[in-house]
């Protein structure tokens, strides 16, 4: 059977259209497992990975701490700075205080360093909406002041954390 012109360029046509139609079936496909993939990332992150300042903070609750460094942490999305805190009537008590994560500390010149473990320092911040102090009592911390008098912003910016000029960002 001999095949005219126009039927062997109905062929190749019809070739082409089923080609390019597997293609876009292709590309679907693959947005389809992209998206999905990408959901069951998001899921699988932690709920508490990351907060604005509000979900856990309350600006009505400042505090101000004094007192040796025990622990740091620098871990993403928060570092964390652990010290015991000397209350008025001579008690102690343990604190851990968020600061910004350990890159936007590093940028502020907070190092390694610069938070030994038994340092004194004060912490000025705000308390924990749920007040809770067991094991420990959190805090979100805004300035660092080293015995030396130097002072360093400490928190993260645009979390909703009240501005009061601390922050070099702040307008």
């Amino acid at each position: 059977m001999r095949l005219s012109f126009s039927d062997r360029k109905s062929t190749a046509e019809t070739k082409l259209i089923q080609t390019k139609q597997r293609g876009e079936n292709m590309k679907i496909k693959m947005m389809a497992a992209a998206a999905v993939v990408g959901g069951l990332a998001a899921v699988s992150m932690p709920a508490s990975a990351h907060h604005a300042f509000s979900a856990e903070f309350d600006a009505n609750l400042p505090i101000a701490l004094r007192g040796p460094i025990t622990r740091v942490e620098w871990i993403n999305p928060h570092s964390w700075i652990h010290l015991e805190n000397t209350n008025e009537d001579g008690s102690k008590q343990l604190w851990m205080v968020e600061g910004g994560t350990p890159n936007t500390l590093l940028r502020r010149g907070i190092n390694r360093d610069s938070l030994q473990i038994g340092a004194e320092i004060i912490v000025t911040g705000y308390q924990s909406k749920d007040r809770l102090c067991t094991p420990e009592c959190r805090g979100n911390g805004r300035d660092i002041t080293f015995p030396d008098g130097r002072k360093l912003f400490m928190g993260s910016s645009g979390t909703g954390a009240p501005t009061d000029g601390s922050d070099p960002g702040d307008r």
